[in-house]
Formats: structure tokens, C-alpha cells, sequence
């Protein structure tokens, strides 16, 4: 085995450990947007949330059996976004984990459940085997300014998604591009489908690079390619790959499907 080999293996182990972790994206049972609960009532969850400009505003009683910071919740208060992990969100109802989000100026609530099924059930995550032959030099080149398309997500509605720039690279003896974010960290995020997608592999993928040094220049490694969130869950509203990022080969390697 060679080293890059070995890296990719425990990269695999890691990421399986990630995704089945108690607050992973497959214990996430449902997310509930505010716009679509005009009473505030949200199924399996008690307390009455309401969308209130730039916070949802939590009503419960101490009967609900809800915590807010880690203490027992009876009254009003506000709350905005859930910045960080999961598992330190705001609203707890005993290993639940009640996530606030907010897309495009919509409010929303994720529950996310330990006890999952789909946690329950999970058995591994299916990956082609390591081949140097898909990690290959990129260079970023970033648009004079960011730019917005609208593409559908996997939740059937539209909605924007930021790139700011084009990932180049050579497979197969030709050039590709793909059209990529840049993450807060400085790391490139692409949405691909490529010809495996729908077929042998999920119907789209993600792809990471690190953050390109002052030339652009940067690796890309399908080898990492990993399934989007919503693949764990229904309940994930991953946007769909952008105009001009499906690639006309097949892509063995990476992330496929769930075993």
C-alpha cells in the first residue's frame, strides 16, 4: 500500500466515523420551514416557533419538556441562527437536538435524532478503491466578482448558489472545468455529476480542494469525491450541480453510495 493509499484509507475510515456519528447527517429526521407552519406548530415537536424578521421566536411551557442552553425552558425567547455543531445547538429536547436555520430569508427548524432509523440501519458508505489516476493538478481561477445561479435542491424548490471561480484540470488528455465556491476556510467546494451519476453512483457528488496557493494552483482528487448530506437524508436540501459541471467521463473513485 502505498502512502497516498494509506492516507485515503484513513481519510474513508474517518469520514465513515463522521457521518455515522450521533449528530451526524443521519440523524437528522426532518426539517420544518416556518413559512409552511402558519399556527407554529411543528409535528413531533412541542413549543409554538414562528418566523419574526431576523429571529424565530420559541414559545413553550415547562410541560414541553424542552431545554434552551442546557437548562429546562418554560416562556419566550428569541433565537437566530445555529452557527456551530449540532450537537451544541441552542434547543434540546432530551437527545434531540433542535437546529435553527435560515435559507434565503426563510426560517426553518431541524430535528435531529440520535435514535434514527436511518442511523440505526446505516452499514458503511461504498467508495471505489484508491487510483492516483484521479488526483491531479488544478488551477483556480477566480471571477472578477462572485457570481449567483439559481439551481434546484434536492428539496424540490430553487434557490441560489454563490461561485466564485473555475477549478481547470487535465483527465483523460483533456482539459475540465468545474465551477466552484470558495469555502470560509479558503477551500474549494464544487457540485459535480459526472456519467456514473444516477447509475452506479448517487445522482451527484461533492468535491473539495484545499485552498489554491497565490497562483491558483491547487490538487483535485475525485478520490475524495464524497456524497452530498441528503444521500443520509431526505431532509437535506443539497443544491443540485450548476450549468457546466457534468462531466462527460466516468468517475470510479470516490464516495458511491451507502452499503
Amino acid at each position: 500500500m502505498t502512502d497516498a493509499s494509506a492516507r485515503w484509507k484513513q481519510w474513508h475510515e474517518d469520514r465513515t466515523a463522521a457521518v455515522s456519528a450521533p449528530y451526524g447527517p443521519l440523524a437528522l429526521t426532518g426539517t420544518h420551514w416556518l413559512e409552511d407552519r402558519p399556527d407554529g406548530r411543528i409535528p413531533d415537536i412541542p413549543g409554538l416557533w414562528t418566523a419574526d424578521g431576523d429571529a424565530v421566536v420559541l414559545s413553550a411551557t415547562e410541560a414541553d419538556g424542552l431545554s434552551v442552553d442546557g437548562r429546562p425552558f418554560a416562556g419566550r425567547v428569541r433565537l437566530g441562527a445555529d452557527a456551530g455543531p449540532v450537537a451544541h445547538a441552542r434547543v434540546a429536547l432530551g437527545e434531540r437536538r433542535l437546529v435553527v436555520l435560515v435559507r434565503e430569508g426563510v426560517w426553518g427548524v431541524r430535528d435531529y435524532d440520535p435514535g434514527s432509523a436511518a442511523r440505526r440501519a446505516f452499514r458503511g458508505i461504498a467508495a471505489g478503491a484508491y487510483d492516483p489516476h484521479w488526483s491531479v493538478p488544478g488551477r483556480f481561477t477566480p471571477y472578477a466578482r462572485s457570481r449567483t445561479v439559481r439551481v434546484p435542491n434536492a428539496d424540490g424548490r430553487a434557490r441560489g448558489l454563490a461561485l466564485a471561480g473555475e477549478l481547470a484540470f487535465l483527465l483523460d488528455g483533456r482539459e475540465r472545468t468545474l465551477r466552484a465556491a470558495v469555502q470560509p476556510d479558503g477551500t474549494l467546494w464544487a457540485v459535480f455529476a459526472d456519467a456514473t451519476s444516477g447509475k452506479s453512483s448517487f445522482r451527484f457528488r461533492f468535491l473539495y480542494a484545499e485552498a489554491p496557493d497565490a497562483e491558483g494552483r491547487t490538487t483535485v482528487d475525485f478520490n475524495r469525491a464524497v456524497l452530498p448530506p441528503c444521500a443520509f437524508a431526505d431532509h437535506f436540501i443539497c443544491p443540485f450541480p450548476p450549468p457546466g459541471n457534468t462531466l462527460d467521463l466516468a468517475i470510479p473513485v470516490g464516495e458511491r453510495s451507502l452499503l
